[in-house]
């Protein structure tokens, strides 16, 4: 499982790990540093911002061209997109200026800092709480488009194949489908948008209104393709190579860059 979901919010595994380790390291500062109350507040909080600052800005210099094309995407933090080295630099470098009076504890900090964010890193490679990809390749299920006629995905093997899960009542959805509608016209490319348990007039009309064209906009009103997925929450995006093959997988909103570098390394 890579995500959890709390009602509607999907929580991203990686993320319930970064709060852990949070967690761990403001309680091992505590313990360990010797700091009065204000300073250790101040102390992690900025660390804290320091890391997001960093890795955010990281991860951007690091896929400049997906962000030069969207640059404000850089400002939307609750999407993917946070480069772990990157982070703990600006992390170690607020430390450094945050306890500069004391060699000692500046110097336990930054062990701390270290520490915790090996331990990040660690679990975002071992994934102790995630399990396999559970679909290995394009799903045997045959789906009508939008004017009734029946698609079979597994026809659609010989390019890349990206299936998107999506509803009309998911923010997060509307939100990634502009994106989608472009990686459609990209050569080599299919988008299949197939829609969790609407009626027809619903996806329509978003579809229309919004002024979104796929080639592959699906209906699956009894949500048949989530159950395969083993999606805990909408949206779902998964990637197929050419094979028909299951290669990537991401619960949550899509970012450009992510798709980006999905279609690049396959």
């Amino acid at each position: 499982m890579d995500a959890f979901a709390l009602g509607p919010v999907l929580i991203s595994v990686p993320r319930l790990y970064a709060i852990a380790c949070a967690l761990l390291l403001l309680l091992a500062a505590w313990l360990l540093l010797g700091l009065s109350t204000s300073a250790r507040t101040r102390w992690f909080n900025g660390l804290m911002l320091a890391w997001l600052v960093g890795a955010r800005l990281g991860h951007a210099a690091m896929n400049l061209d997906a962000y030069m094309v969207a640059p404000l995407d850089i400002l939307k933090l609750w999407q993917p997109g946070y480069h772990g080295l990157w982070g703990l630099l600006a992390a170690l470098i607020w430390s450094a200026w945050a306890l500069r009076d004391h060699l000692l504890r500046m110097i336990g900090a930054m062990a701390l800092t270290i520490g915790a964010s090996s331990l990040w890193l660690v679990l975002v490679t071992l994934a102790p709480l995630e399990n396999d990809m559970p679909l290995r390749e394009l799903p045997d299920i045959a789906l009508e488009n939008l004017e009734g006629e029946t698609v079979d995905l597994r026809d659609l093997r010989g390019e890349r194949v990206v299936v998107n899960l999506w509803a009309t009542w998911c923010p997060p959805c509307l939100r990634e489908m502009p994106l989608l509608a472009e990686a459609d016209t990209r050569e080599g490319v299919t988008v299949v948008v197939v829609n969790q348990g609407e009626e027809l007039l619903q996806v329509v009309r978003y579809l229309d209104e919004q002024e979104l064209a796929f080639r592959y906009p699906l209906l699956d009103p009894s949500q048949a393709l989530m159950k395969t997925m083993e999606s805990p929450g909408l949206p779902t995006t998964v990637l197929f190579d050419t094979q028909g093959r299951a290669v990537e997988r991401h619960v949550g909103e899509l970012t450009r860059a992510q798709l980006d570098g999905w279609l690049r390394k396959h």
